[in-house]
């Protein structure tokens, strides 16, 4: 088979290496076409070398097209993957750090609250663009596979305004699923589930162990649990109230909800520091920004270590490779996918974007009809898509005031700041990300003119939140240098958990 594979932001080394590495593994995949493009040429050397290496140690005569032009980069392609992070860590520090002059505190900030509705106003802009270049260089009908957060928004603007079949792609689902099993004292094998909802909000509305429904037992197992009991706290709790467990670890569970992080002395009782996962504030930026410091000094190591090995056994449970290999050989592959809802949940609207289970074979991908979420659970979802839906239509037409709108019906946002700290604190934010936001120059110019003029809203300038740790230097990486290694090679940057800080 030949057809063409196109990574965009493919210097993130923690994606496109893993997710180059299942692709190639599938046997009838030994001669595609691959192409990488980012706009840092330092990291995409970088990657590239490490990639090709890979290929070259695995036998495969495969050379990889790597390239600042990105229309270069996709002309002909068939699949595009999408893993960029826009502004990078500059960006993303702003995200973090600015809300918590307000006291929003939070552990993540990539998929909603402040910090997730402006990476989506920058991603927004950035994805239209590569939505063009899509249209009028790639293959027709070309799909793209968006790994990029705010998973949903970014899903939601390229499919209704980007004109390119889009599905958007997470591992929160297979995570979830392994706890369950874990906590029931199973085989991820042995329990089947459907997991519905939103992307970091979907719910696992059955599960099944040889036919039995387990769905009610789930809460006294996560009870039990010696480590769970004290790192999901927010998932525990919402699973006893609302009754359904949620993908989405603890860390960002919590912000994604008005109760668990509104107040600075309350944020220790729910979250736990053993992982920067459950609940550390700006626990992701710290481990990215950890990542990519060990990535650049350590990087002439990993050209000495061993090369991936592509091979069936070796591959990850990242959905993309599985997706392209339905659609190509046929085989038929079950994932959860991030699609245009059109019905399939009957009680979220139509033109959200929901996670639900799909099937994928020659055909096309599918998505059975799921019915009914629990009205609890849809209620929680249907307040962050209304958030989601203020958020896209602001990126697209550049349009401050509904953007501002989104933070103030964000749940924890609002459950913190009033609506004066809510408006300038999207003023500094806007002109803290001027770089990104091009859409936005005359709302940019306003709020400069705001701020220099007050009067201001007091802030707490230099509150570091209630559970910050310091990024670690690389000496101090070097005491430890698997688990760094780790951390900067792969996309889930949680998925080895120390145990719980006691």
């Amino acid at each position: 088979m030949s057809f063409k594979v196109t990574f965009i932001g493919a210097g993130s080394i923690g994606f496109t290496r893993g997710l180059l590495k299942d692709l190639l593994s599938v046997p009838e995949f030994r001669d595609i076409d691959v192409a990488f493009t980012d706009i840092n040429e330092h990291n995409l050397d970088m990657v590239t070398q490490l990639c090709q290496r890979d290929i070259n140690e695995n036998g495969l005569n495969i050379e990889i097209q790597s390239t600042l032009n990105r229309r270069a980069a996709l002309e002909g392609a068939r699949y595009v993957f999408v893993v960029v992070r826009i502004g990078g860590l500059e960006a993303f520090r702003t995200d973090v750090d600015i809300p918590l002059k307000y006291g929003v505190d939070q552990c993540v900030g990539d998929t909603l609250c402040a910090g997730g509705i402006m990476y989506g106003q920058r991603g927004i802009a950035a994805m239209m663009d590569i939505c063009k270049d899509i249209r009028e260089v790639a293959e027709p009908n070309a799909l793209m596979l968006n790994y990029a957060n705010p998973m949903a928004m970014l899903t939601w603007a390229c499919n209704k305004y980007g004109g390119v079949r889009t599905i958007g792609l997470c591992h929160g689902v297979q995570g979830g699923h392994r706890q369950i099993a874990e906590a029931l004292g199973l085989e991820q094998k042995e329990v089947d589930i459907i997991c519905a909802g939103i992307n970091h909000q979907t719910w696992y509305v059955q599960v099944k162990h040889k036919g039995e429904d387990m769905t009610g037992k789930l809460l006294e197992a996560f009870e039990n649990h010696p480590e769970f009991s004290k790192t999901e706290k927010v998932r525990i709790d919402m699973l006893r109230r609302f009754g359904y467990y949620s993908t989405e670890s603890n860390g960002h569970l919590s912000e994604y909800l008005p109760w668990y992080r509104k107040r600075a002395d309350e944020i220790m009782d729910w979250i736990d520091l053993g992982s920067w996962i459950n609940g550390e504030t700006g626990g992701y930026l710290r481990v990215c920004t950890e990542g990519r410091n060990w990535f650049e000094t350590d990087f002439p190591n990993w050209m000495k270590e061993p090369a991936m090995e592509y091979k069936p056994e070796a591959r990850g449970q990242e959905h993309g490779s599985y997706i392209i290999e339905g659609l190509e050989t046929g085989r038929v592959y079950r994932g959860h996918f991030n699609v245009v809802n059109n019905g399939v949940i009957s009680n979220l609207p139509d033109d959200a974007i929901i996670e639900a289970p799909g099937y994928v074979d020659r055909n096309g991908i599918n998505m059975p009809k799921v019915g009914e979420l629990p009205l609890g659970c849809a209620a929680v979802c249907n307040v962050s898509i209304s958030v989601q839906r203020l958020a896209v239509e602001a990126a697209i037409h550049g349009d401050d005031r509904l953007l501002r709108q989104a933070m103030l019906l964000d749940p924890l946002v609002g459950a913190v700041c009033n609506p004066k700290e809510v408006w300038q604190m999207a003023d500094e934010m806007l002109v803290a990300q001027e770089a990104w936001l091009p859409q936005y120059g005359e709302a940019i110019a306003a709020a400069k003119k705001r701020l220099a003029e007050g009067p201001l809203v007091p802030t707490r300038d230099g509150y570091q939140g209630a559970a910050r740790l310091k990024v670690k230097t690389v000496e101090e990486m070097q005491q430890n240098r698997e688990e760094a290694n780790r951390n900067a090679g792969e996309a889930d940057k949680a998925m080895e958990r120390p145990a719980a800080a006691h």
